[in-house]
Parts: C-alpha cells; structure tokens; sequence
C-alpha cells in the first residue's frame, strides 16, 4: 500500500494539481482554461517521463490532466467551505 502511494504516478497527481493550482492562484487563468493548461502539462511530463510520445502516454498524460484537475477542485472545495464556517 504504501509503495502504492509514494510510487511515481501518485507523485505525478499530486505535482500536477499543486503546479495546476500555482498557475491558477498566480495567473490568474478564467477556469475555462485550466483543463486545457492541464492537459497540456500532464501530456507533457509523460512524454517526459517515458522518453517517448505515443498513444498510451498519450492517455497516461490525459488521466494525470483529469486526477490534476480533479485534486485542484476538491481543494478549492473545501478551503471554500472551511471559509464559510469561520
């Protein structure tokens, strides 16, 4: 289990959605625009991870886009609800 989430593509999620996240915060990107930022960026760092481009690196970059994004919103979700209760 443990070797699980200290494995690669667990450090890959989480990077991914805290650099998603910095982007947002610093950019100020409207939020149509960050699937397409994190596409981009997972596609891209497993193109870099495998040292080659092809159809299932191509799907490994979208699921890291997709967990990335999916990270992003549900701390956006409860940092939010943490504000209401104060």
């Amino acid at each position: 289990m443990m070797e699980q989430i200290l494995s690669i593509e667990f450090t890959a999620y989480v990077a991914l959605a805290v650099l998603l996240y910095a982007i947002r915060q610093a950019a100020n990107i409207p939020n149509r625009y960050i699937p397409i930022v994190a596409v981009v960026l997972g596609v891209a760092f497993s193109t870099l991870e495998n040292h080659a481009f092809s159809f299932d690196v191509l799907i490994e970059g979208l699921k890291y886009a997709l967990y990335g994004i999916g990270s992003v919103a549900a701390v956006k979700y409860a940092l939010e609800k943490a504000g209401e209760q104060q």
